[in-house]
């Protein structure tokens, strides 16, 4: 029998919304969207796609830590984005957060994400420890 579980990070931001951060099951963690969301729960950033993708970046980072893996394990993800145009800057960010090997990787634009102002949203699957 399979046992799924759910991570949760403190605070987490998502709960209102019925959403799981994480969850783990067979070795692997699929990491739910995470966008530019604070602590508070509001949207970080608006306007500003650096700021944006940093705390996307971090939450993903937060986000896969209390599912006790890392960014170090993950293997696939996806990115979102609602202006092509940030292309390069996403290529300054996987050297950032990332390092060789590089996960396998999807960019996809899209009209809009959760909120009008969100620029940026992140899911991915990795390696549980």
């Amino acid at each position: 029998m399979t046992t799924f579980t759910q991570v949760q990070t403190q605070p987490d931001p998502y709960a209102p919304f019925l959403i799981s951060q994480a969850i783990k099951v067979n070795g692997l963690v699929f990491v739910s969207g995470q966008a530019a969301i604070g602590d508070d729960g509001n949207l970080v950033g608006v306007g500003d796609f650096d700021k944006q993708a940093d705390q996307a970046f971090w939450n993903l980072d937060r986000a896969l830590k209390a599912a006790e893996s890392g960014l170090d394990r993950v293997v696939k993800v996806t990115i979102y984005l609602t202006a092509m145009s940030n292309f390069e800057k996403l290529v300054e960010l996987r050297r950032k957060w990332w390092s060789q090997p590089y996960p396998a990787d999807t960019l996809v634009e899209v009209s809009s994400l959760y909120s009008p102002d969100a620029m940026i949203e992140i899911d991915a699957i990795a390696l549980a420890n």
